[in-house]
């Protein structure tokens, strides 16, 4: 599922990816801002219906429900997937699909931050269903099992809360919801159901308001396999501790490199991409 505001530059590199295993995946794509033009067959008449998302606001929240109710849709889509247009593959298909399809839980990422960005934008307007001690934080981009799928759609009391007390500016704080909605209705409703981590790298590294982004130039095999490698989950609290959290990647029961995709790649990355991509997919 991917939500993009327009076409998605990676288009080749997704076409060689799900090349050969047609049988075994479906594409749906929600371009908020612009009708993408498709350079892929597997992408060719995957447009869902899509209204305008707006960071920050529960529209994105929104974007991620629609996906998801279409792609349910099909009673043969087992495990979604939510990705971005500067998302790229880090492993083969069937290493992926074997990964995503033989675990029982859900890869949702959920953190409990103490600071600013975390608990710091909670609304005591949440009560009594979302006490502060239950609200978490986490990245969007999640990977989950039909039956969560289904839950997160039949949801209205938790998503209720959110649209209307999670939003930039509500009572002096910037509360992002689709950082928060998700890892806060899970840790609620089936926390031993989740990973608690995503299974999509970004790089924080640099302290900014935005992830460190990948350009034509940093594109090389150590970069990937690099990447490839981590089977540790960290993540770093917004308090003046700055805390560093982290725990092992467990694959069921087993310690696993934790990412199968990675954002985010500007789109000049492309060629280079394509280039390594029999080569760092077949670590």
């Amino acid at each position: 599922m991917f939500l993009t505001p327009g076409s998605l530059p990676f288009e080749k590199l997704w076409d060689k990816f799900f090349y050969g295993h047609e049988d075994k995946f479906s594409v749906y794509v929600h371009a908020s801002k612009e009708k993408p033009i498709h350079v892929s067959g597997h992408f060719a008449n995957r447009d869902i219906h899509s209204d305008q998302v707006i960071w920050g606001k529960i529209s994105m929240v929104d974007a991620e429900r629609r996906l998801l109710a279409y792609a349910l849709q099909d009673p043969a889509n087992q495990h979604f997937v939510l990705l971005s247009d500067s998302c790229v593959p880090l492993h083969n298909f069937d290493y992926i699909y074997n990964y995503l399809m033989h675990t029982n839980i859900s890869f949702v990422d959920c953190f409990q931050d103490p600071g600013p960005h975390g608990n710091g934008r909670y609304s005591e307007h949440m009560l009594p269903e979302i006490e502060k001690k239950d609200f978490r934080k986490g990245a969007q981009w999640f990977s989950m099992k039909r039956q969560h799928a289904v839950i997160v759609l039949a949801d209205y009391l938790y998503y209720s809360k959110f649209r209307d007390y999670c939003k930039p500016g509500l009572e002096g704080r910037n509360c992002i919801a689709d950082e928060h909605y998700l890892p806060t209705f899970f840790h609620i409703v089936d926390p031993g159901g989740i990973a608690n981590w995503s299974i999509t790298h970004v790089d924080w590294s640099e302290r900014k308001w935005h992830p460190k982004s990948y350009k034509a130039r940093d594109i090389t095999e150590e970069l990937l396999k690099n990447i490839t490698s981590i089977d540790e989950s960290v993540h770093v609290t917004s308090d003046e501790k700055k805390e560093v959290q982290r725990w092992p990647c467990l694959w069921n029961g087993e310690q696993r490199p934790c990412y199968l995709f990675a954002r985010k790649f500007y789109p000049e990355a492309l060629d280079n991409l394509l280039h390594l991509f029999s080569n760092y997919t077949a670590i």
